[in-house]
């Protein structure tokens, strides 16, 4: 790829990202960890270590790490990715509350519950304020808060995140359909007048 764009070119830290992120959902794993590495050193060179992008790449590798159950290398980088993005984004962007649930998820997994629940707390307050109540990213902090409320013994509290994270996604599949219908509309009406 450097061949083809050069090594120097502002978008190959996210191309190599991009085929990291597709090598990962294959399960090729050693390929997408070389490929994140490789799109995180551009990065660094190119940006600096203190970029946001950095950052993502930062969070993308340790989520290939945390699929991989190497939950060490996937919590030091999270907490880094994290480290960036409050410093250069501030402390209540969605990005940074995005990290905050990687992060909490690595906790709620290693069963260091008192860990994860601040984390997931802040996440959601982050993304309620920042995208509205009804985004569906909070449903997944929700679901992620649920999980650490079932293991504490607080099956009230889960349950009602539970079915607040159900009813937000509910909404969100039903506004995608619709959207999708415009768009089928839209297709059938452009070719009608096509063939006219």
């Amino acid at each position: 790829m450097e061949k083809s764009v050069g090594t120097e070119h502002p978008d190959l830290p996210l191309m190599l990202n991009n085929l990291a992120d597709i090598c990962q959902a294959q399960r090729r794993y050693s390929e997408a960890e070389s490929l994140y590495r490789r799109a995180l050193a551009t990065n660094e060179r190119l940006l600096g270590p203190d970029h946001p992008d950095t950052a993502k790449m930062i969070n993308g590798l340790g989520t290939l790490y945390f699929e991989q159950k190497n939950y060490a290398k996937a919590e030091t980088l999270y907490q880094r990715a994290l480290a960036i993005k409050e410093k250069s984004l501030g402390p209540n962007h969605p990005a940074v509350a995005t990290t905050l649930n990687n992060l909490g998820q690595v906790f709620l997994l290693q069963h260091r519950y008192a860990d994860a629940e601040p984390l997931f707390r802040r996440a959601l307050e982050i993304r309620e304020a920042r995208l509205g109540k009804d985004h569906p990213d909070i449903a997944t902090t929700l679901n992620d808060y649920a999980s650490l409320l079932r293991k504490t013994k607080r099956k009230s509290e889960a349950g009602e995140m539970t079915v607040r994270a159900n009813r937000i996604l509910a909404k969100d599949q039903a506004a995608k359909r619709a959207r999708q219908s415009v768009h089928v509309k839209a297709l059938i009406d452009s070719s009608q007048n096509h063939v006219k």
